[in-house]
């Protein structure tokens, strides 16, 4: 096909229009040239040409944006991101059938965010026309993030997660106040503030006028933000339009780094100004005389500031304050005064890291009579809510447990009620999935290659000063080492790195900070770097370090090919990090005069540094640079402990070098010790496993109704660790689940009690032993591994009757905080409905370790090693069978799973499977007395996977119970 059907077709794949059948619109273009007009068949060909760069680019948008639709009528009954959908955009393309499967082929569906989200009040107003007709800011925004070299695909979802947010709020528009609140859940460091800024831009274009962008409760984050805000939404001509001149000594500012509008906005009267109430150096103030700057402008004096003819004029007024009280509550005061009606003024309050501070931690059952009483920040937070009554409030969070646990009865607290969006992991980024082998590599088998501990994880066990020292130099000769072989892919093009540091974080004191980092000055000092001695040290930790773990993960930036291409690097780096007052930069809440160093300023100068500290370097706050983490505090709440990962993030160009150094033996009350490293592995699991929660029962089922809403998120929050809370504080669950099945899909049971003396062991053995009395054949099933290859296991397997696989693990016990309950009353109700008849019960053995002897048992059986924690303070196992889950999803009738030919002859439309594992548990710890036997049913745990025929539960079912007194009945989230 020629470029000029190239260019035909492109045009009729136009940003923000509906899908419409393109063979005509692209014939009468081409009348001219092609006189006998195309035929559809040309169109898909063109479609599926790598040659028409244009035509795939922006159709791969499209169907991006198509496949997100959400509230447009071309849509239909169709719901976002599903095969349906995605027919429905080809039948409007005029597609035919036959070409569906090749169009999906090359260009399959991306996914999007996950969407928990009530029915909402009022009809569809963010459609794309709307959108197309205000875009100003947004259309700037995304020029800055192209700037930043984000592809198109980034921006692309972007682009929807935000639009999935905007839509959900309230029409500013509307003559009726009415607010939304929302929870967006992202990962830490993952690019939330991206995010936020992304649904700003997309919020002031449709008409809100008032954005409040409330940040953690220190400074330094406050003024990250603002600056953010400033260099990439807010732009060069609003900023000068003001009368504060914050950025005079900025860097990016002097460099003409910050955003300039296409339009000035203060010269026209087609769009908006932005007018800061705020600066980068101060925070929200008493406008006194300058009340003015809060009085909104309008055309028409007789009509209200949110109709139309008022609104779209009027200028934007953007806060940035940190949650402080003294602070939001000169903004509160302020409110009350503003000459234009509160209610008419749409406002957007953005609340950054929402489980800090924002939630009333006040425990209802001590409230008196029925007034609410409320901690200091969220009653400053419910008044501005009760004074803006077309305020919209948006929480952004990583660790979400403390905004699901509000109390949602608190008609003006910020209980996400109206929604909450998951967003996607982005691509680039490293998180804690990164850090740690979710996919439970053995411990002998793990390399650099396979495992993401061996790669990125050093542990710090010392036991005394002298180990101690030993491990802090390795980790500052690490620093020192990747600040090296940062300069040598400098040299060979590399993109400059303006920063370079490194984290430790040790405790939460302010007396400590100062003793740590005299350790790292004096070890500094004396580690010789600018002498030849440190040379043969820093040589061995290249070979047996970094040399490997770089060609292991495939950098696609040039190493050394040995350390004497380093040499020359090792003083420069040296040099960069040495500039200054000293390397060591203190971080804490002490005032800066106490300290004899260089400010902390990653907008101002590059920062090639040591940083010492505690909250903030935690808190939302982004560590620019960050190659290498010495870390051993211990908290006993996951959320803090997660925010404390500032190892998590994008690390462009240096993925291969960061590396964690984690204490493994970490003091604690009463002597114990505590493994940080299992520590942080339990909360990501059991934050992806939230997270999976989520996916499962987003969207609406048959009647177009939610399956869940955001009242029923909090019982699908589990704790793995009994010392780890999920936030600070025992709130009370908003509703007990109750019901849980899903046909089709495994679940593994791995959550059981600590050993003990290993009789919890033994009966859970004795209970499923008339389960191993029926597996009286052995066969060959298959599964696709992670790399998409097809591979096969060894099993022995039987057809056990349904009710005595309910009374096997009707007889387990299970650790506290988790609850069979949901899975059992789902088994049981397929029993009894006759859905569910048998199980087919697998037991793979393992085909690098041969069965064991068991004592008072007649045969021999498979034992392998999973994980355990090693304190009693762990509960349960990291895994079942996880590869040979695709068996049992298969015999259980899952259309997406294959496990072979064996599996499809067992399907039966009333046939779940289970997998049997026993896993090494013995105390001590003795292995080689497990892997050759005899083996007492005490020192090896019975872990087991099963599925629920897909026919039982095709669609997936969750309920709940609600604890609000007076209600018995089950909520049913079909």
């Amino acid at each position: 096909m020629s470029d000029e059907v190239f260019r035909a077709v492109a045009r009729e794949l136009g940003d923000g229009f509906p899908p419409e059948n393109v063979l005509y619109p692209v014939n009468a273009r081409l009348r001219a040239s092609y006189p006998d007009g195309l035929t559809i068949a040309d169109i898909i060909d063109v479609f599926l040409d790598d040659n028409a760069v244009g035509v795939r680019t922006a159709l791969t948008s499209r169907l991006r944006q198509w496949d997100a639709e959400s509230v447009e009528t071309w849509v239909g009954a169709t719901v976002p991101q599903s095969p349906e959908r995605r027919a429905r955009i080809y039948d409007l393309l005029g597609l035919p059938v036959d070409a569906h499967a090749e169009m999906d082929a090359h260009f399959p569906r991306e996914g999007g965010p996950v969407v928990i989200a009530a029915q909402q009040p009022w009809d569809p107003w963010y459609t794309s026309e709307r959108r197309r007709e205000h875009d100003f800011y947004w259309r700037a925004y995304k020029r800055v993030l192209a700037d930043k070299n984000w592809d198109e695909a980034t921006i692309g979802k972007l682009d929807i997660a935000t639009t999935e947010v905007v839509h959900r709020l309230a029409d500013p528009t509307r003559p009726e106040p009415c607010q939304s609140k929302g929870l967006v859940v992202g990962y830490v460091q993952s690019g939330k503030t991206a995010n936020f800024s992304g649904v700003v831009a997309k919020a002031i274009d449709a008409g809100y006028r008032l954005v409040i962008v409330l940040t953690g409760t220190i400074e330094i984050l406050r003024s990250q933000t603002q600056r953010r805000l400033d260099m990439e939404l807010v732009g060069r001509q609003n900023i000068s339009a003001g009368v504060d001149d914050d950025y005079a000594n900025d860097e990016d500012w002097r460099n003409g780094n910050f955003l300039e509008h296409e339009i000035d906005p203060n010269k026209t009267n087609e769009i908006p100004a932005i007018r800061r109430l705020t600066t980068s150096t101060f925070d929200y103030k008493s406008l006194l005389a300058g009340l003015s700057a809060l009085h909104f402008e309008t055309v028409d004096h007789s009509l209200p500031l949110n109709d139309p003819k008022n609104l779209y004029p009027s200028n934007i007024r953007i806060a940035v304050v940190k949650k402080n009280v003294s602070s939001l509550k000169k903004l509160v005061a302020d409110l009350k005064k503003v000459p234009t009606e509160l209610d008419q003024i749409p406002a957007l309050i953005i609340d950054d890291e929402a489980d800090q501070a924002s939630v009333n931690t006040i425990d209802p059952k001590k409230m008196k009579t029925e007034q609410i009483e409320r901690t200091a920040i969220n009653g400053q937070i419910a008044e501005i809510l009760g004074l803006l009554k077309r305020a919209q409030y948006i929480g952004y969070t990583a660790t979400p447990f403390a905004n699901v646990f509000v109390d949602p009865e608190d008609s003006v607290n910020v209980f996400p009620s109206d929604f909450i969006v998951s967003l996607e992991r982005p691509g680039p980024y490293m998180g804690g999935a990164d850090f740690h082998d979710l996919d439970d590599v053995e411990d002998d088998d793990k390399t650099p290659v396979n495992s993401n501990e061996k790669a990125y994880v050093r542990d710090l066990r010392a036991e005394c000063d002298e180990d101690r020292s030993a491990e802090q130099l390795r980790a500052l000769d690490s620093f020192v080492l990747t600040g090296a072989i940062k300069l040598f892919r400098e040299s060979k093009g590399a993109k400059p790195y303006r920063h370079h540091t490194m984290l430790v974080h040790e405790s939460v004191k302010q007396a400590e900070h100062d003793a740590v980092a005299n350790d790292f000055k004096a070890l500094w000092k004396s580690a010789g770097y600018s002498q030849a001695k440190s040379l043969a040290r820093l040589d061995k930790l290249w070979a047996e370090d970094f040399a490997v773990v770089s060609a292991a993960r495939g950098s696609e930036l040039p190493n050394p090919e040995s350390f004497v291409e380093l040499e020359e690097f090792i003083g420069a780096a040296y040099d960069k990090i040495s500039e200054g007052t000293s390397p060591v930069i203190v971080v804490n809440g002490a005032a800066e005069k106490d300290y004899k160093q260089d400010s902390l300023d990653f907008q101002e100068r590059g920062v090639w540094k040591i940083l010492v500290g505690g909250t903030k370097l935690s808190r939302g706050f982004t560590v620019e640079g960050l190659t290498i983490t010495y870390y051993t505090r211990r908290t006993g709440q996951a959320d803090t402990l997660m925010q404390m990962g500032r190892w998590f993030g994008f690390r462009p160009g240096y993925r291969d070098l960061v590396r964690l150094f984690i204490g493994r033996t970490v003091g604690g009350p009463a002597g114990t010790d505590y493994d940080m490293y299992k520590a942080f592995e339990a909360i990501v699991r059991d934050e992806q496993e939230f997270r999976n929660e989520l996916t499962r029962f987003s969207g609406v089922n048959e009647k177009g109704e939610p399956w869940v809403t955001p009242r029923d998120v909090p019982p699908m929050v589990f704790q793995q660790l009994p010392w780890l809370r999920p936030t600070a504080r025992n709130k009370m669950f908003n509703a007990d689940l109750v019901y849980r099945g899903m046909g089709g899909e495994s679940f593994s049971f791995t959550m059981q009690p600590p050993r003990g003396d290993g009789s919890i062991n033994a009966r859970h053995f004795e209970a499923v032993t008339p389960l191993l009395k029926s597996l009286d054949e052995t066969g060959s099933f298959n599964f696709v591994d992670k790399d998409d290859v097809s591979r096969s296991f060894t099993a022995r397997y039987g057809i056990v009757p349904a009710h005595v696989v309910l009374e096997a693990v009707d007889q387990f016990e299970w650790a506290n905080g988790w609850d069979f309950g949901p899975h059992r009353e789902a088994l049981s109700i397929a029993i009894e409905s006759g859905l569910l008849e048998d199980f087919a019960v697998l037991l793979p053995y393992p085909k690098t370790r041969e069965p064991i002897e068991i004592k008072g048992w007649h045969e021999k059986l498979p034992i392998v090693n999973r994980k355990r924690q090693e304190r009693e303070y762990r509960t349960g196992f990291t895994g079942t069978a996880v590869r040979e889950r695709d068996a049992i999803e298969h015999i259980a009738g899952s259309p997406k799973k294959n496990g072979g030919p064996l599996t499809g002859a067992l399907h039966r439309k009333t046939r779940g499977a289970l997998i049997l594992v026993f896993a090494n548990d013995p105390a001590p710890r003795q292995l080689k007395r497990a892997q050759a036997g005899p083996v007492d049913s005490r020192d090896f745990a019975t872990l087991f996977s099963y599925a629920l025929p897909h026919a039982a539960e095709p669609l997936g079912r969750i309920g709940f119970r609600m604890k609000q007194s007076g209600t018995g009945a089950i909520v049913d989230a079909n």
